[in-house]
């Protein structure tokens, strides 16, 4: 059975909410590729819409947007997610995860983009 950790981003404010989502909910997820939008009731934000912007599996490895699948994939790379080069014209050789969600995905991000009321409301009542 599918288990994620999920970290909602509300981009009106700025603030991050976790939230732990397992059975039903966690299955709404399978299959999902970063960039897809999905109702935020499966995050206890009934009124909202949310879009996967990422996520990393147990050991730390980040989702990229551009590898297919759910496999792991060796990129040399240059920038962006998964390396941060600490000078110019550095390159590095990166094993990340491809943009569909699996069951090897441990923590999901995604982004609130579109709804009524309060998302920092929402969390709080479920408290």
């Amino acid at each position: 059975m599918a288990e994620f950790k999920v970290v909602v981003a509300d981009p009106e404010t700025g603030e991050t909410f976790q939230r732990e989502v397992d059975g039903q909910d966690a299955n709404r997820f399978l299959g999902r590729d970063v960039g897809d939008e999905i109702g935020g009731d499966a995050v206890g934000l009934p009124d909202h819409t949310v879009e996967v912007t990422g996520g990393s599996d147990e050991t730390g490895r980040p989702m990229r947007e551009d590898v297919s699948g759910t496999r792991l994939k060796e990129l040399l790379l240059e920038g962006g997610v998964g390396f941060k080069p600490s000078r110019e014209g550095e390159r590095k050789r990166i094993t990340v995860r491809g943009r569909e969600i699996a069951d090897d995905v441990a923590q999901i991000n995604v982004s609130v983009v579109d709804g009524e009321g309060d998302v920092a409301a929402a969390f709080e009542d479920d408290e």
